[in-house]
């Protein structure tokens, strides 16, 4: 498939059907280690989808609680960690980052010959020297990465819709992984899949989520705020001007229609402006961008996310930094802002 003049070997549901996931892991037990961020969605769709699913999470948490309340039966399709691992044919290990390191000893020993190790995220094996996630040599290992959060790959798949996967094979020791990786991404909803590998998932999802999607975003918005206020204007121009515009207008729209139709059905005014300040931004920020990526690329990145993750204060420090931003002024404007849109109003 052509992207852009770059041709692309997707994988679409017409080209491999949800039967064919089906009939590739008929005999599969796919085990989903972890349940609080991508497990329940996938999870869920692939039980909804038909595929033999098992859960398994740390006991007596508000995440095996959860699993409850969403069907998985315990001591029948719900077990603690290392009995679903033992059971699964296919383990999906969906803890965090950290605590893949943290259980690591624990499904190692249940990888026994021609089983599958799928993973939603590189990190571990690509830094696998840092991690010690180091996979057995008959087992498959596979990656299938959501585009999207949890919660949209569950709401894409209960609106009938699916969201875009990334696809790469690690090891394949049986010389099927590569069609259990199709499978396996067909089975948790995907809308398409694109391949990759395990080195690009993890570089271009670190940058991605300290670049556009979150850091960078969330810093531009508050430059920009922050200058409104100092030049006089309102919490609520700057509110409005910065953040309501873009997420509830704008965005959606560039969404549906791509940049140039943004550019092409806004005022003149704006047109010229977004025109003309478009490059210099793109040149401020250009290396930002490139001491970023090093930062990923150099393992620099994952060190200080293992490192931080390691702290046994870590979860007190995070709360303080998340309550900065929640108390700064921009964003308590934006709760009040959120609470009188008129969805919001009784």
């Amino acid at each position: 498939m052509n992207f852009g003049g770059v041709m692309e070997d997707v994988v679409t549901r017409e080209e491999f059907p949800l039967e064919k996931a089906r009939e590739v892991l008929q005999n599969e037990t796919i085990a989903v280690i972890g349940y609080g961020v991508q497990g329940p969605a996938q999870a869920l769709n692939m039980r909804d989808n038909g595929f033999n699913v098992i859960v398994g999470q740390r006991k007596g948490g508000a995440s095996y609680e959860k699993a409850k309340q969403d069907g998985f039966v315990e001591g029948k399709t719900l077990f603690d960690i290392e009995e679903a691992a033992e059971k699964g044919t296919i383990i999906c290990y969906l803890l965090s980052d950290a605590a893949q390191i943290a259980q690591w000893p624990t499904i190692k020993k249940h990888l026994t010959a021609g089983k599958t190790l799928y993973f939603s995220h590189g990190f571990g094996i690509t830094f696998k020297d840092r991690t010690g996630i180091i996979p057995p040599a008959d087992v498959d290992v596979i990656l299938v990465a959501p585009k999207g959060s949890g919660r949209t790959v569950r709401k894409h798949f209960t609106e009938g819709r699916g969201i875009n996967s990334s696809i790469a094979v690690f090891q394949d020791a049986t010389g099927k992984a590569q069609e259990k990786v199709k499978a396996m991404g067909i089975g948790i909803g995907s809308g398409f899949l694109f391949p990759t590998t395990f080195e690009k998932e993890v570089y271009s999802d670190l940058t991605g989520e300290r670049g556009v999607l979150m850091g960078a975003i969330a810093g531009l918005m508050e430059a920009q705020y922050n200058l409104l206020r100092k030049n006089g204007h309102s919490p609520s121009e700057a509110f409005n001007e910065t953040v309501e515009e873009a997420t509830q207008s704008l965005i959606p729209l560039i969404g549906e229609n791509g940049m140039d139709w943004m550019f092409a059905n806004c005022s003149t005014t704006a047109q010229r402006g977004a025109l003309d300040w478009r490059p210099k931004f793109k040149k401020a920020v250009e290396p930002v961008f490139e001491e970023l990526y090093n930062s990923v690329k150099t393992g620099n990145e994952a060190q200080i996310s293992i490192d931080a993750n390691s702290k046994p204060d870590y979860r007190e420090g995070l709360e303080k930094e998340l309550a900065e931003i929640k108390n700064s002024e921009m964003w308590q404007t934006g709760k009040k802002v959120r609470e009188l849109r008129p969805e919001n109003q009784k």
